[in-house]
């Protein structure tokens, strides 16, 4: 079956969060986030060294939507269920659909860091790659000295199989960096 045909839920809830895929409009939430979160995001995310527009924030949101589609990268957005208000993103993504298996990615609104939102995420995504998705392997990759991003999966159970050692370079293209590979098999 082409992955375009396969149907599941594409938004779906936990304790506090609404967890759905982008829609057009999302934008400004998103953008906001970023420009809050900056400085923190820097030291691990590529895109965080680029200068963004709200408009190009949107743009990318809507190519996001057209690979949701076409369940080629599935990017899910998370919202405070009570408020509203945009927290994070994460989703599915580097997806092998002949296992399956999907890496999960995430960053969080630095304003609303430290309350265990995206353990709480990735935990209802997992669960969401295995029991929606039929996943086989569900992967989350971290810089070796993203202590904060590396917390996420060791609370979650998720085995550490191994660090890739000189794996990438780091954002500011100073330094060869390691990569923790951590991930649940069905």
């Amino acid at each position: 079956m082409k992955p375009s045909l396969l149907e599941f839920p594409e938004e779906f809830t936990t304790e506090r969060l609404l967890i759905r895929k982008p829609l057009p409009g999302d934008g400004k939430a998103v953008y906001d986030a970023m420009q809050a979160s900056l400085n923190e995001l820097k030291p691990w995310m590529p895109w965080a060294h680029t200068n963004q527009s709200e408009q190009d924030v949107e743009a990318n949101i809507r190519d996001s939507i057209a690979k949701f589609v076409t369940r080629e990268d599935l990017r899910l957005h998370l919202f405070d269920k009570e408020t509203g208000e945009f927290i994070g993103s994460s989703g599915l993504h580097r997806i092998d659909w002949s296992v399956p298996k999907f890496e999960i990615g995430y960053w969080i609104d630095t304003r609303f860091s430290g309350k265990g939102y995206i353990t709480e995420a990735v935990e209802a995504i997992t669960k969401f790659a295995l029991n929606e998705l039929n996943a086989k392997r569900v992967e989350i990759r971290c810089d070796s000295k993203n202590t904060r991003s590396r917390a996420i999966p060791e609370k979650l159970g998720f085995p550490l199989e191994g660090i890739l050692k000189n794996n990438s370079i780091a954002v500011d293209n100073k330094e060869l960096r390691d990569t923790c590979v951590f991930a649940k098999t069905k």
